[in-house]
């Protein structure tokens, strides 16, 4: 995504980060108008209605112009930044970009790029890119040092560079008013971990908060007391309005079309899960799953992957263009999770093949991703089926919407000690309720039933994940 314009000047072009999709907004500028920039250095982030990518530049040169400010929507192919390749004249670097940006200097030379590997977006990084560059417009200074002669390389890189932190990093460090040029470094390789910025405020210091960040608090729906946050309403403001994009209008987008798409049904069954979370606790102690994340869930998945092997006709899509049913016989699980960018879907690919040992594995890993905001969009492509933990926010059941293009999710509740008949006596057990809705063009009620009935025999009989398989 790169054209010459002429002999000195390239043009970087928003790539498709993601499967055809047509837009991204631009989160974070990594780099100004005169800095120097080297062929796989990444330059930006950008937010797409999937995830957050890192872009990387092409090719070496010092930047001319920024087209576009932070927190732009681009269309897929506009230019987003000019880069004077011809290794910046004067006139090169001090030319004034169209946004409002600090006033560039003069770039320091550059070493000559390393090799570079392809890589799922951009134009791949050079072995040495994993420490970025400083960039001028983050130097925090003292006022003497403007006076100074200037430092050599090594030492503008070491001592005056911007602070090296991942993007979520950087972005729990504004929401929260944090400098990260103020913290001391705990992570390898210098690198500003969560744990350092969490450690800035444990003290309670008095953060500046910016209407934006406000806005930015809400959105998340932020638990953590911020003084200057609440200082916003009180100044009469009653409403807030918040752009609809990324995550939020993909979100929307999908679930709208598939509520008036597909015709929806749900089915609900309340179950004795006393034995699963005897189970559950059992497994916690074997020493084959040590490491490895044990909890409800995982039986869950395990429960319905074997119901979906005991009924595999609700393992199918629906072809509206073709008018066909496609019957898939693999899985890829989806779990629902709720993170700081919005709801996503991420799956695990053929997960009808994997052990027990094999799903926790992967059940851990998708997780971790997701709370970091590191889920690729690779990894929310494909789904076949989905469950949805609201009994994680102490609720009982819900009636969930389909993923778009998958026949069933199953919603599971909350895990509560109640009343129940067992063995002819009232005892109390743990009770959940399950609940599953399902395409009613692909899964007659027949099915869906016969899938929701062998998830609950499960969990109320887990030696049948043994019998069943």
């Amino acid at each position: 995504m790169t054209t010459m314009t002429d002999a000195a000047l390239a043009e970087f072009k928003m790539p498709d980060v993601g499967e055809g999709l047509t837009e991204a907004e631009i989160l974070k500028w990594y780099v100004q108008p005169g800095d120097a920039v080297t062929d796989g250095q990444v330059v930006c982030e950008v937010e797409t209605a999937k995830a957050a990518v890192e872009l990387p530049i092409p090719f070496n040169g010092v930047v001319r112009e920024l087209r576009f400010p932070e927190g732009t929507t681009v269309d897929v192919g506009q230019v987003i930044i000019a880069v004077d390749v011809a290794g910046g004249s004067g006139s090169a670097a001090a030319a004034p970009a169209p946004v409002s940006l600090p006033e560039p200097t003069a770039p320091e030379p550059e070493p000559a790029p390393q090799g570079r590997q392809p890589v799922l977006v951009g134009y791949g990084v050079s072995e040495a890119s994993t420490k970025r560059r400083p960039r001028k417009g983050d130097v925090v200074a003292a006022p003497a040092a403007v006076t100074q002669p200037a430092p050599a390389p090594e030492a503008l890189a070491k001592g005056n560079g911007r602070p090296l932190a991942k993007p979520p990093v950087r972005k729990l460090a504004k929401d929260l008013g944090v400098d990260l040029a103020s913290l001391t470094p705990s992570g390898p390789d210098g690198v500003i971990t969560r744990e350092d910025v969490h450690a800035a405020v444990a003290p309670a210091p008095e953060p500046v908060v910016t209407q934006a960040q406000v806005q930015v608090q809400v959105q998340a729906q932020s638990q953590e007391p911020v003084a200057a946050a609440s200082a916003g309403v009180q100044d009469g403001v009653r409403e807030t309005r918040i752009p609809v994009k990324g995550v939020r209008k993909a979100t929307a987008a999908a679930m709208v079309g598939s509520a008036f798409t597909a015709p929806h049904v749900t089915e609900f069954v309340t179950v004795d899960v006393t034995r699963t979370m005897k189970l559950v606790e059992e497994l916690k102690a074997d020493k084959e799953m040590q490491g490895l994340r044990v909890n409800p869930l995982l039986l869950v998945a395990k429960a319905l992957l074997v119901a979906i092997k005991r009924n595999p006709e609700i393992s199918a899509a629906w072809d509206e263009a073709a008018q066909e049913i496609v019957r898939k016989h693999y899985v890829n699980l989806g779990i629902a999770a709720a993170t700081p960018r919005g709801l996503i879907v991420p799956n695990i690919k053929d997960a009808h093949a994997k052990t027990l040992p094999e799903l926790a594995t992967a059940l851990g890993e998708l997780v971790s991703t997701a709370r970091e905001g590191k889920t690729s969009p690779g990894a929310m492509q494909g789904g076949t089926v989905t469950i949805t933990n609201v009994g994680v926010f102490g609720v009982d059941t819900g009636t969930p919407i389909l993923n778009p293009g998958e026949p069933a999710i199953l919603a599971v509740g909350a895990i509560k000690l109640q009343p129940w008949v067992h063995k002819g006596k009232v005892k109390p057990r743990q009770v959940t309720t399950l609940a599953l809705s399902f395409d009613h063009r692909l899964v007659d009620g027949e099915l869906g039933s016969k899938v929701l009935a062998d998830v609950a025999a499960i969990l109320e009989q887990p030696k049948r994940l043994i019998t069943w398989a």
